[in-house]
């Protein structure tokens, strides 16, 4: 793993961080689970969260708009599941 994709993972985690609090409130979870080359985020909606018909909305709403505040070089964050 490079120094840059290191760097890149660990704001995703700071990012994550913030918002797995929320998530655990309601039975659920987020694993980062890769970063492509092109700078996609894949991630997996766990728990409560993997099957909830409101996934793509915490999704696009929390989780996508959290990472790309902390990380801005991040072109897509998808669901793996979802």
């Amino acid at each position: 793993m490079s120094a840059r994709t290191a760097e890149l993972e660990q704001k995703i985690e700071t990012a994550l961080d913030t918002i797995r609090p929320y998530l655990q409130s309601d039975g659920g979870g987020v694993r980062l689970v890769d970063i492509t080359e092109e700078g996609v985020v894949q991630l997996e909606l766990t728990g409560a969260c993997g099957d909830c018909s409101m996934s793509s909305m915490t999704m696009k709403a929390g989780i996508e708009q959290a990472i790309r505040k902390a990380a801005p070089e991040v072109t897509r964050v998808e669901a793996i599941n979802g």
